[in-house]
This record gives structure tokens, C-alpha cells and sequence, in this order.
């Protein structure tokens, strides 16, 4: 079998098959579209009871389950497919903290046309935070499928019982077993995340996080089938697949493939930075926390889903919002409509479009651009969990959603259900607020003059952000960035469009397709009133990586370019296939 020193411990091989699957644990759809799988003893649940629940809330964080999506029907299966896990903690030279890796082989394996799928989790998920695009794809396929959770995930740790979280995904105090996470300092307060606290600024090094993933894929298909080994690049396709975060983590080790292992890449609505060409997130996420929510009060967004309250009216903090930036000299009108049309132009003139700010009205009303920022804030600039920037940290809460002490069934269910960013899953973000009548703001304000400043932090800030840029890929590479054109997380206008522009000055020919009527979050579109608006981008997904197996394997060529399908959205009924536009 082949070197992997970068592991650290030792593997963990299950096998999985009948009511407990690789690719829905046995759940099939309808049963990843039900109520969440049940603990039998929610304070100790088994590992098995926790890898069912962690791949269920995975499919719900990404995938349109929803009645009226088409999964299943229109696009997508969800088979039964037998097969082995190889799990283990890896590590990057230098790093602090692992990354989790696994591969999922089906039983079906293709011995006669090797294929390795290998994808990072989006978002700050754990380890099958990509299982509905490339599990769903690959699986049934008959490839194998290697993930990494890219330095992220939701394996956190609780001062308070100085607890983490052991291979199997069951909680392990600190000293009684190897943790995904185990903070450098022996003793704090609160919960510790690894995205943010592990002192390693991972975002810099997810295309590392990927490429080894690969590397740990070859070599358990090794152990898998020693009789076909060795497994190399050269008699083993590898196709790198990812989405949102994951998108930028294969576009990142698409730039430092020096090796040539990845023979395609298909990049879903990825966070990529292009410097001198797009923006950094972190510097229109900061903005749009500020100013977004006074520029959607604008009379122009009031019939955009998650931009009205249940009464058809502003929200009451976003009016507040208006009148603080008013406060500070920041707008000068003295009227609402007229502050909400100055944030509203402000942010036209920064590059945002009419429709990613009314799709970004969803993530502005779940507060998504603040915790995201401070996560990230924190991650930039190395901190710990004691010493978050802005006065931010995370703590277990209450009843009465106050910081307190996290109970054993609480604790126990991190590992399956949380996103790997809190506030959620009784886990908060406090702190960072004042008591004005705008408390956000304050953090928020904190958060943008670490971009916009010039002090230590800001231009520490600024170095991590610097270290995240995108490299070129080779130019025999096929590649392919599908964007929703809707999209009001990552708008194309600052990640997919800036780098598909370089990518052609440097004489690279990616596809690129930018999706009408698509948009970040497919599994918002089970929301009424938002999905007859928007189409599933995994759909797209699909498609693309559908045709380059078809010239990776057949031999089909590979076009200069494609234009993008025509669609039509879905409407207050059910999805067509004919309103996807593909062929």
C-alpha cells in the first residue's frame, strides 16, 4: 500500500449494506426527507446511530427534499448502495489541528473504469457535508468517493467537561482518546470550534486538504482491492467535486496540482478569491451585515421573500438599522425611503446586483452575515476561543437561550447535527453588541474595520485573506464553474465571473455556466414563496459532471465553451423537467 505518514492514528474500516448504506445510511429517500433519525439513548448514542443522523442533516443542509423539489423524481436518486468506509484524522505539515478524510467504496465498484470522486464539505461542515452532490453522484456510478472536512467541522469542544469528539463522531474527553479537535490551551471557557480556533487559518490550505484526501483514497482502495493494486492518478481517474466552500477547496487544489493527479473539476457555486479581479467574502460579507439590511427596506424588495415581516412590513430592526447609519453620518436623508435608497445605491455601487440582494434577503434575516463573519474574523487572525475578535465567543445556552452548560444529549448530537458555525444546536454566538437600539451594529462595525482599518489586526486580517487566493490551474485541465445567477451569498459578480475572467487572460478555456433562476442555498427552496422563484443548482451539477465522465471515459470531446441552459423557475407547482433546460 502506498506511503500515507500524514495520518495520525489509525483507520477506522466499516461496513455498511441493507438498512444501513453508504450513501443514506439506509434511510432512502424518504427517509432523509423525514423527521431526523432517533437516538435510542439520546445522552450516549451509538456511532452507528450518529453517522445515520450526520449523512440525514447533511442531505437536509444542501439538497431540495421538499414535496415540491423534483429530487428523485426530476433529477437525482438516492439508491441503496452497499459498500466500506475507511475513515482516520490526517494532517497537513505544519498544521495544529487534523482534517477529517474518508472514503466511501461501494460494493459496485468499476474495476474496469477506476474512478475516484474526491469533494470537500461546504460550508464549515463535518466530513459528509458533500455526500448529496458527491456521494449522490459518484456512488451509484461505481466510484469511490474520498472526502475531507477541509480543517472544519462540528467536531467541537466543551471546556466545561473538557470533552471533544473521537473518530466515531461519540464525545471523549480530552486524554482518553484522539479528537477531530482538541484546543492548545489546557484550560478555557465556552465551546471551541476548529474552523475558527484552531490557529490555522485553514481556508489557506483547503486545496491541500483535498489532494490529500485523494492520496488517502488511493491508498484505501489499495487496502480495499489488493489484488488491483496499485491505484495511481495514472490508471485511476480522479474527478474533484465540490460545492460553495467545497467549490473554492477543489478550485484551490486545482491551482496547486503540481502532481497532475485531479483529471477534471466541476465547481458549484464556489467561494473562490481572485485578487485584482473579484472580492474577498470577507469583505462584502462584513459589508453586507452593515449595510443590507436598511438597503432591503427599500420599496423595491417588498415582495421579496424573508424581506418582510408576517405582516407584509420591514422588519423592525432593519428600520432601526436605517436610522443608526443615519446617526452616524453615514446616510444622509432624513427620510426612511431615502435611507433605504442611499444603502441600496451604496451597494449597487459596490458591485452588488438587484438580485443578489433580494436573494441575500434570506441570509440578512437569519443573521448569516454577522456569524459568519465573526467565525471567520476569528479564523483569519488565529485566535482562540477566549480571545475571539470583537468580544464575540461561543458558549452552550440555556433554556432561556443565555450562555450556560450544555447537557450530555445536547453535547452528544453535535457531531451529527451542527453546521460546524454556531449559533445553533445549543450552541450561541454572544457578545459583540452594545445597548443602543441597534446592539448588532456595534459587532458588526467591529467586524468591517478589520477590513477596512490599518492596524495590526486589520493588516493580519488582510495577510490571511491574501493567502487564500487562487492559483492557475494547467491548461489541459477540464474545468467547470456552475454558478446560480441568483446567487446572494457568493454573488458571481465577485467569485465565479472575476475568476473565470482570469482564468481566460491566462489562457485557460473553463466552462462556465451562470444558472438563471438558481441561487446558494437549494434547500431553502422547501420555503414558500422562495422556491417558485429559483431552480436546484445540484441539478446542474449533476449534468456537468455527467459529461465529463462521458469525455474522461468515452472520449467525447470537451467544448470550448457552453452556454448556459435556459430555464424557466419553478412557480407555485411542482418541478418540470423541462424548466431546468437540459438536454
Amino acid at each position: 500500500m502506498q506511503g500515507i505518514d500524514f495520518l495520525q492514528g489509525d483507520v477506522s474500516v466499516t461496513t455498511h449494506g441493507g438498512d444501513d448504506d453508504v450513501l443514506s445510511a439506509g434511510l432512502g429517500l424518504a427517509g432523509l426527507k423525514g423527521p431526523l433519525a432517533p437516538f435510542s439513548d439520546p445522552q450516549r448514542p451509538t456511532a452507528q446511530e450518529l453517522r445515520r443522523r450526520a449523512i440525514q442533516t447533511s442531505w437536509k443542509g444542501i439538497a431540495d427534499l421538499g414535496p415540491l423539489g423534483g429530487y428523485g423524481t426530476v433529477y437525482g436518486a438516492v439508491p441503496n448502495v452497499p459498500g466500506r468506509e475507511y475513515q482516520a484524522f490526517a494532517k497537513i505539515s505544519g498544521a495544529h489541528a487534523p482534517h477529517r478524510v474518508l472514503l466511501q467504496v461501494p460494493d459496485g465498484f468499476d474495476k474496469a473504469h477506476r474512478c475516484l470522486v474526491v469533494t470537500a464539505s461546504s460550508g464549515s461542515r463535518g466530513i459528509y457535508g458533500a455526500i448529496a452532490l458527491a456521494g449522490a453522484w459518484g456512488l451509484p456510478r461505481g466510484c469511490a468517493v474520498a472526502y475531507t472536512d477541509k480543517g472544519t467541522g462540528s467536531g467541537y469542544f466543551d471546556f466545561s467537561d473538557d470533552s471533544g469528539v473521537a473518530l466515531d463522531g461519540r464525545r471523549a474527553k480530552r486524554g482518553t482518546a484522539m479528537l477531530e479537535f482538541e484546543p492548545s490551551a489546557a484550560k478555557g471557557e465556552g465551546i471551541a470550534i476548529k474552523h475558527a480556533h484552531s490557529g490555522d487559518n485553514p481556508e489557506a490550505d483547503w486545496g491541500r486538504h483535498v489532494l490529500q484526501a485523494a492520496q488517502f483514497g488511493l491508498a484505501m482502495l489499495d487496502r480495499a482491492f489488493p489484488d488491483q493494486a496499485p491505484f495511481t492518478p495514472q490508471n485511476t481517474t480522479i474527478i474533484a467535486t465540490g460545492l460553495s466552500n467545497g467549490g473554492g477547496a477543489v478550485l484551490q487544489a486545482a491551482g496547486i496540482d503540481d502532481q497532475h493527479m485531479l483529471a477534471g473539476v466541476v465547481a458549484l457555486e464556489p467561494n473562490v478569491h481572485t485578487p485584482g479581479y473579484g472580492r474577498a467574502l470577507y469583505d462584502y460579507m462584513t459589508e453586507a451585515a452593515e449595510w443590507l439590511p436598511c438597503a432591503l427596506v427599500d420599496a423595491r424588495f417588498a415582495s421579496t421573500p424573508f424581506a418582510r415581516d408576517a405582516l407584509g412590513a420591514p422588519h423592525a430592526a432593519w428600520i432601526v438599522r436605517c436610522a443608526s447609519l443615519h446617526a452616524q453620518g453615514k446616510l444622509k436623508a432624513g427620510t426612511l425611503e431615502g435611507q433605504a435608497a442611499e444603502a441600496y445605491e451604496r451597494l449597487r455601487n459596490a458591485g452588488w446586483t438587484d438580485q443578489a440582494m433580494a436573494t441575500a434577503a434570506s441570509s440578512t434575516a437569519l443573521d448569516l452575515w454577522r456569524v459568519i463573519g465573526a467565525g471567520y474574523a476569528s479564523a483569519y487572525l488565529r485566535c482562540s476561543a477566549d480571545d475571539m475578535p470583537c468580544g464575540y465567543r461561543y458558549e452552550a445556552t440555556s433554556a432561556n437561550g443565555k450562555p450556560g452548560t450544555a447537557d450530555d444529549a445536547t453535547r452528544a448530537s453535535w457531531w451529527a447535527d451542527a453546521s460546524g458555525i454556531p449559533p445553533g444546536n445549543g450552541v450561541g454566538l454572544f457578545g459583540g453588541i452594545d445597548e443602543s437600539a441597534d446592539p448588532l451594529l456595534a459587532g458588526i462595525e467591529c467586524l468591517r474595520r478589520l477590513w477596512t482599518d490599518d492596524d495590526a489586526n486589520a493588516r493580519a486580517l488582510h495577510a490571511s485573506v491574501q493567502a487564500l487566493a487562487a492559483r492557475l490551474p494547467r491548461k489541459d485541465l477540464p474545468l467547470w464553474v456552475v454558478h446560480g445567477a441568483d446567487d446572494g451569498l457568493l454573488p458571481t459578480a465577485f467569485t465565479s465571473e472575476p475568476y473565470v475572467a482570469w482564468l481566460r487572460a491566462e489562457g485557460r478555456r473553463p466552462l462556465y455556466w451562470k444558472v438563471p433562476h438558481a441561487q446558494h442555498f437549494d434547500a431553502f427552496l422547501a420555503f414558500p414563496g422562495f422556491g417558485d422563484k429559483h431552480l436546484p443548482l445540484l441539478s446542474y451539477g449533476y449534468a456537468a459532471l455527467d459529461r465529463l465522465q462521458a469525455h474522461l471515459f468515452q472520449g467525447q470531446p470537451w467544448p470550448d465553451d457552453l452556454a448556459a441552459p435556459v430555464t424557466t423557475p419553478r412557480g407555485v407547482g411542482a418541478l418540470q423537467a423541462s424548466m431546468l433546460g437540459l438536454h
